[in-house]
């Protein structure tokens, strides 16, 4: 008699065991992502929690620590004779294009609202590799986070060249960095570039963006320099993976 063979749950599939990030984390975000998907609405009582744990293949307390924190968001709540019951959609966000122009970067950064009260602010030595150009002699750092929507989605880390910050220290400290940087009337920028990853997101930048450790976000280093060929400004910034889209023609 032949055998039968049994798939592997799909949902039990994409569990990753190993990894470093707990499994009632990924859980959660497996949860999560029913709640954006409209799966789970807005009202609708969760399947009960034996039906989880067979889907899942995970133990009780896996499940019921994934729970734990989608109601500590405020998705999720237990109702008296009802169960577990969703409370609240996840609210659709207006993704913010990577743009590859300055007059549309700055356009992107227009309605933003930088935090005054920067995170770290201090002279700091820069590190970095310059393809084309050379490192000033000093930097001034600011790494600061940019609200929109009341959405903390982005947390920049931006060097300035003491020189370049000096001349509009008090702008530079209150106000979006890139548009004060091209309103100096004695700077000029001769080249300007960007680099995109993608990374999962780390403890830190949990912390400090409100967002799922492991998920993914978006890394864009910047890079301008001015016409004595000096990088006067880089920018290490860290988007929300759930705030940013790539759009781009495709030469044919």
């Amino acid at each position: 008699m032949a055998r039968t063979r049994s798939m592997p749950n799909r949902t039990t599939s994409v569990l990753k065991r190993s990894a470093p990030l707990p499994l009632y984390h990924q859980v959660a975000e497996i949860f999560r992502q029913r709640i954006a998907d409209g799966e789970w609405r807005q009202g609708e009582k969760l399947p009960s929690l034996d039906a989880l744990i067979a889907e899942l293949g995970v133990a009780r307390v896996t499940v019921r620590e994934a729970i734990k924190l989608l109601r500590n968001d405020g998705l999720l709540k237990p109702e008296r004779g009802r169960g577990t019951v969703v409370t609240a959609g996840i609210k659709a966000r207006k993704p913010l294009q990577v743009e590859t122009a300055i007059a549309d970067l700055l356009d992107l950064y227009r309605n933003d609202e930088p935090e005054v009260a920067a995170i770290e602010d201090c002279p700091k030595r820069l590190n970095v590799k310059v393809d084309q150009g050379q490192l000033a002699d000093s930097y001034y750092y600011l790494k600061r986070a940019h609200n929109r929507e009341g959405l903390r989605y982005c947390i920049i880390s931006l060097y300035i060249s003491q020189t370049t910050f000096e001349k509009a220290e008090r702008d530079f400290r209150t106000k979006l960095a890139l548009p004060v940087l091209f309103a100096l009337p004695d700077v000029r920028i001769e080249r300007a570039w960007q680099r995109v990853m993608i990374e999962k997101c780390d403890a830190e930048n949990a912390l400090e963006l409100g967002y799922p450790l492991g998920d993914p976000i978006a890394r864009i280093k910047r890079y301008l320099v001015d016409s004595t060929g000096e990088l006067i400004y880089f920018a290490d910034v860290r988007y929300r993976g759930d705030c940013i889209h790539f759009e781009m023609d495709l030469k044919v």
